[in-house]
């Protein structure tokens, strides 16, 4: 059986080898065309491309979705024609003399800069790829050794996107064809079908459909407006962290929206992460910022009177929003936004407990997504600094603290990872600037992965903060800070489970939970007896009646466009047998049944 590395060497050399066809494909057909890059991406690849100015004009367009049918044909041929893929190493005079020849301008700026880039020693040769004699392109390798082993049943060119040249808006846009390859043809059928899944389940959408959400231009893009349906799902969420929390020792506290810049500069966040905050608000007593984390204010409330051993380990939970500044061209939806609010805590322990408490926040986000949501895939990401030996004593502008503090920050993060039996897998250069984090990681049933939160082990706010407490002997020891979110914010986690669920939330979730359908006004009173009788047993039900003046069909349509789990239909036999007839989400009609036995149907849902 292969191994998991060498089935992900295999994809990608597949993927890669299917972009250089893409390539050779796109010129075949247009000579002209300029080449930009063609990466392996997660679940295939892309190649970039550009037309000259003159041919352009003359063309009067370039590749449109509807090209990417012939494109792909034109693959396929190249493909059966059993070519070797073969790289050569030549001089970097050489390369740029043949694509400068070629009129390639974006293949020669890469050259330039790969001479540039080398500022120890001096490039003197670069990697060509012949693939037989239709094509050369300039890379590094990694491909299969002949077209002969490339899958023409596992890939497909999906869609056309413009691209800026390198990402950045200054240069030309350029048009990006992606394609999507994997090793087996069922592989690729469940890709695409998690693809067309995935429109449908588009968390935009459903939360219109829904009426969970809105964004307005008066209020500002990135900014959501949550409405009375996703109003419910955000706070019976909230009201079952509290429950949660509290049985796991948590105390809750509560913090203001803004703070003086001296907040910020004692956590570091001024410089550290000022990039990613909204301007200063400069106000007759100071200069104040909008609260990009909750954290600094937090601190305030640790630091608000003095702490001995014995109340360690203290931990504080709040649901705190926060502002951060990110640019209009990358928000999201609810997946990127500019303001959220996040199920945010910060645990003050000894060092000595520091691995028990991380242990404990990974065993609740285990809790949380096995075990309330129903989420299996999910893994761990341990985020380090650079591996180079004492980076962060050198890098003061990406880290803070020193070596050793960093070593045995890694060592109980690592430890208490490898406890949990958790997945996890480690990523260097992505540490935050005060410690290692790890961020769990969620798969939705259409294989979208998100960040649902980060947690992180902080050794350096204890001398920013002066964040002590007295041991037993009475001398004062800085304190370890955990910064753990389990549900990260409410918007994105929202999000993921509109999509997780598409739009059909559980029982204890529903904004409507239960919709009475009398079939006529004069069955409207027994219905609102019905609904009565529902709420004196569980005032918190959300139970609603329809008694519009339209068909039943019409109205349990939408009952069902809707996703409510149940709608209960009444009518003159339920009135006088005292019953109510139940059509279940998913299920249909399931039958007429006494009240109290619909009522025992949905307790425990």
């Amino acid at each position: 059986m292969a191994s998991a590395k060498q089935i992900s060497s295999d994809s990608e050399h597949i993927r890669h080898s299917f972009a250089h066809i893409l390539a050779a494909a796109v010129k075949s057909r247009y000579p002209k065309a300029e080449l930009g890059i063609g990466p392996v991406i997660e679940n295939g690849f892309y190649y970039d491309f550009a037309l000259p100015a003159e041919a352009l004009a003359k063309a009067g367009k370039f590749i449109t979705e509807e090209d990417l049918p012939k494109i792909e044909a034109e693959m396929r041929t190249i493909v059966k024609q059993n070519l070797p893929f073969k790289k050569e190493l030549w001089p970097v005079a050489k390369a740029a003399t043949y694509y400068k020849k070629e009129k390639q301008p974006y293949k020669l700026e890469l050259i330039r800069d790969l001479v540039k880039s080398q500022t120890n020693s001096k490039l003197t040769k670069v990697g060509v790829v012949y693939t037989g004699d239709v094509f050369l392109d300039l890379c590094r390798g990694g491909h299969v050794k002949n077209t002969s082993e490339l899958p023409l049943d596992a890939f497909k060119l999906t869609h056309v996107a413009g691209a800026y040249w390198r990402g950045d808006e200054k240069n030309p846009m350029l048009t990006r064809v992606y394609g999507a390859a994997f090793q087996t043809g069922k592989n690729l059928e469940q890709y695409l079908w998690q693809q067309e899944e995935a429109k449908k389940r588009d968390h935009r959408i459903l939360g219109e459909r829904l009426k969970l959400f809105t964004f307005a231009e008066e209020v500002g893009p990135g900014l959501p407006l949550w409405l009375p349906a996703g109003t419910i799902i955000r706070e019976e969420i909230e009201k079952r962290a509290k429950e949660v929390e509290r049985q796991w020792g948590y105390e809750r506290v509560s913090t203001p929206h803004i703070a003086r810049d001296i907040l910020y500069k004692m956590s570091g966040h001024i410089p550290y992460y000022s990039e990613s905050m909204y301007p200063p608000m400069k106000l007759d007593d100071g200069t104040y910022y909008l609260k990009a984390m909750n954290c600094p204010h937090t601190h305030m409330v640790y630091k608000a009177y003095p702490h001995s051993w014995r109340e360690l380990p203290i931990r504080y939970a709040e649901y705190g929003t926060v502002y951060r500044y990110e640019r209009s061209g990358t928000l999201a939806g609810l997946l990127r936004v500019r303001g959220f609010t996040q199920n945010d805590a910060h645990i003050y322990c000894s060092k000595e407990q520091a691995e028990e408490e991380f242990l404990n926040v990974m065993r609740l986000h285990e809790f949380w997504y096995k075990e309330v949501f129903g989420i299996q895939d999910f893994y761990m990401r341990l985020s380090l600094p650079d591996r180079q030996a004492g980076l962060p004593a050198k890098d003061k502008k990406k880290y803070a603290g020193v070596p050793k503090e960093w070593k045995e920050a890694v060592e109980i993060v690592r430890s208490a990872m490898k406890k949990s039996g958790l997945p996890y897998q480690e990523v260097e250069g992505e540490a935050a600037f005060y410690g290692p984090k790890v961020d769990f990681q969620i798969r939705s049933v259409i294989g979208r992965e998100e960040t649902a939160s980060t947690n992180q082990l902080d050794f350096f706010a204890a001398s920013r903060f002066n964040l002590v407490y007295k041991d037993k002997d009475g001398k004062e020891k800085p304190v370890y800070v955990i910064h753990r979110a389990p549900l990260g914010s409410h918007e994105r986690f929202v999000a993921f489970l509109i999509e997780q669920y598409a739009g059909a939330f559980p029982f204890w979730l529903a904004p409507v939970q239960i919709q009475i359908l009398p079939l006529s006004v004069k069955f409207s009173e027994y219905a609102e007896r019905v609904r009565a009788k529902l709420l004196s047993h569980n005032k918190n039900m959300r139970v609603k009646v329809d008694d519009a003046q339209e068909t039943l069909s019409k109205r349990i349509r939408e009952g069902e466009t809707m996703k409510i789990p149940y709608l209960v239909i009444v009518g003159e036999k339920e009135m006088v047998d005292d019953t109510v007839s139940v059509r279940e989400r998913g299920k249909g009609d399931i039958g007429a049944m006494k009240l109290e036995q619909f009522e025992e149907h949905i307790k425990n849902l």
